[in-house]
Parts: structure tokens; C-alpha cells; sequence
């Protein structure tokens, strides 16, 4: 059991794939929805609302990318876990891009999957520490932990789960330098993972957080080790 349930939309264009991974997130007491194709896909997250998405790249009819950029538009972008084939790492990345959470790459342990879709739902449904941390802030920045969001100058910031989680905790450490091996694991539970992750969380980030991306002055790029969140000032 994952300790948190909830329901999951699966879209895989395989359905040996669906059946095994819907009968283990059954299991692990979530409601699961199956759907074999990218327009299915859309049809079922407007009309469920799911709370996390395990979507295959690979689809019939509209491709798992273009599902990210469509749920993107609608503004109703719910958790995604992608699954994606070993030689897809370019897709992948693209993928994290367009606000996807998290990946596992097939062939795929069955039980992986639904403990990352259990990190998932912890993170973003549980009432756990978060719900006790401090509010964050740094001059116009605010990030509420219990609420889970982020305001920029008033302005309410659209971040994943995972990019909610890195802001998080970067303003939390002000000053100190981790690797990206570090923040797999400290802020996501990773202990393996590809580090390619996190730069491109660290992207996105730069992008809704800092005034100049492109010249950051929150978080620093740590030449040889990682990143560091820098205050204002």
C-alpha cells in the first residue's frame, strides 16, 4: 500500500501494459482508469480529474508529448509519471520540459511504479511535515508548504510537484551547495536517477522565479558540484 489513494489515469497503447499496471495500482487501493490513446487520454482527464497521470510516450492518435502540451493548455496540469523506452532520453528530457513529474524507463518494475506514484501522492495530497513548515520567504518570494504554493510578488507560480518540491527546499537551505546526486535524494527520495532531472527542473525553475534567467540570481549555478539558493541581498 502506498498510504495515500487516489485516482490514476493510465494510458499505455499496450494492454498487457494497462491490465498489469492497472491491477497493481488496484492493489495498492487506488482507482484506476485505462485508456490506450493520446485523444482517450485527454477525453478521461477532463472528465476524472485525475490526480496523477502514468502515460506512456509512445501513442496512437496524439503522442504522449503532445498530452502534456494539451493538459498544459487546458491549465490542468495533474501530476504525470512518464513511461519511456530506454533509447527516448531526448523525449524524456522534453517531457520534463513540458511539466511532467517524474519517469520510469521500460521495461519496468510493476511495484516501482506504484511507489512512485505513491511518492507522488504523499507529497502533494498527505498532510505530513509540509503541513508544519514555516512559510518561506525571500524578498517577493513566498512559498507556502501546507498550502503548496508559491507566489512571486503576489503572482501565484505554476510549478509540479517536483519543481514545487526543489523550490521548497532550496529556500529552505539558503547558502548551501548540493549536488545533483543529493537533491535526488533529499528532496525526491531517489536513490538512483538520471542527474539530467534536476538540471531540467533547475531550467524551469530559473525561468518562473528569476527576473533574467538566462543571468540567475537565486540559483547559482555551482560550477563542479550543483546548485545553491542564494538570497536576496
Amino acid at each position: 500500500m502506498t498510504g495515500v489513494c487516489a485516482h490514476v489515469l493510465v494510458v499505455d497503447d499496450d494492454e498487457t501494459v494497462r491490465d498489469v499496471v492497472g491491477r497493481y495500482l488496484g492493489a495498492a487501493g487506488h482507482e484506476v482508469e485505462l485508456v490506450g490513446d493520446g485523444p482517450g487520454a485527454l477525453r478521461a482527464a477532463r472528465a476524472v480529474r485525475p490526480d496523477v497521470v502514468v502515460l506512456d510516450l509512445m501513442l496512437p492518435g496524439l503522442g504522449g508529448l503532445d498530452v502534456c502540451r494539451a493538459l498544459r493548455v487546458d491549465g490542468d496540469l495533474p501530476p504525470i509519471v512518464m513511461l519511456t523506452a530506454l533509447g527516448e532520453e531526448d523525449d524524456r528530457l522534453l517531457g520534463l520540459e513540458l511539466g511532467a513529474d517524474d519517469y520510469v524507463t521500460k521495461p519496468f518494475s510493476p511495484r516501482e511504479l506504484v511507489l512512485r506514484v505513491g511518492s507522488i501522492l504523499r507529497r502533494t495530497t498527505a498532510p505530513g511535515s509540509s503541513a508544519s513548515s514555516p512559510l518561506l520567504v525571500d524578498g517577493g518570494l513566498r512559498v507556502d508548504p501546507a498550502a503548496r504554493e508559491a507566489t512571486v510578488d503576489g503572482r501565484v507560480l505554476a510549478l509540479t510537484t517536483r519543481e514545487f518540491d526543489l523550490l521548497a527546499f532550496l529556500l529552505a537551505h539558503p547558502g548551501q551547495a548540493f549536488t545533483r546526486e543529493e537533491l535526488l535524494s533529499r528532496v525526491w527520495g531517489w536513490e538512483f536517477g538520471d542527474r539530467s532531472t534536476v538540471t531540467v527542473h533547475v531550467r524551469r525553475l530559473r525561468e518562473k522565479v528569476e527576473k533574467d534567467p538566462t543571468a540567475p540570481r537565486r540559483i547559482a549555478t555551482i560550477w563542479g558540484t550543483g546548485y545553491r539558493y542564494d538570497r536576496e541581498g
